[in-house]
């Protein structure tokens, strides 16, 4: 099945008041048009708080487009679709239970490989006013994952997303996601992931520090 860019969006942070200020560049708006993937960002696109947001293991976010027919009736709400959470790529025939750790694909001209799963922030429940929302999304195991680039170029909504490697096919997002946010894996499964040199750097750590 051919796995495709369904849909790319890019933000610049903004500030809101609504009560208090806060900033966040978790809204997107939708580009047709090629953009350019450097290793940081695409262009149009920066992250709010570089702190935990952003960096070469974070630089693009992606979602499926499968899950938002789910959400739409979960949640109750007609537009929730591409970009509805933050995203930059909205993928179809690709989701948690098929993207794994390490895989690389050619897109465009451009080269991405999978890093981590998101991990759902407090920002999600503020922009829709869903307390519960990043918990759900958890629950759900619909978390979406990052992205780092490879090699850069240019890429556009309508791509095809081409696998070149799959070197580590047991470590799908969702399984990743279980061991880390259920602790549903033995010790043994949790340092094999703790070693596996194409997970983000943070998670290894953060894994490392799992069973001290």
């Amino acid at each position: 099945m051919t796995i495709h860019l369904y849909s790319l969006q890019v933000g610049e942070p903004r500030q809101f008041f609504d009560p208090d200020l806060w900033t966040t560049a978790f809204y997107k708006a939708r580009v047709d048009g090629p953009l350019r993937l450097s290793r940081l960002n695409l262009t149009g696109d920066r992250q709010a708080d570089l702190t935990v947001h952003g960096g070469l293991d974070k630089a693009v976010c992606v979602y499926s487009n499968e899950h938002y027919a789910s959400w739409s009736r979960e949640l109750g709400v007609d537009d929730c679709g591409p970009g509805w959470f933050g995203e930059n790529f909205t993928v179809q025939n690709l989701n948690e239970n098929t993207a794994c750790i390490g895989d690389v694909y050619s897109i465009g001209t451009a080269v991405v490989e999978v890093s981590q799963p998101r991990g759902p922030c407090w920002k999600l429940a503020r922009r829709w006013n869903r307390l519960d929302l990043p918990k759900r999304v958890l629950r759900a195991n619909r978390t979406g994952w990052y992205f780092r680039v490879v090699e850069e170029g240019d890429v556009a909504a309508g791509q095809d997303l081409r696998l070149r490697e799959r070197p580590f096919p047991k470590w799908t997002i969702a399984r990743v996601n279980r061991l880390m946010y259920l602790k549903s894996e033995s010790a043994k499964d949790r340092g094999e992931l703790a070693n596996c040199p194409a997970l983000a750097q943070s998670w290894r750590t953060a894994l490392h520090k799992f069973d001290q």
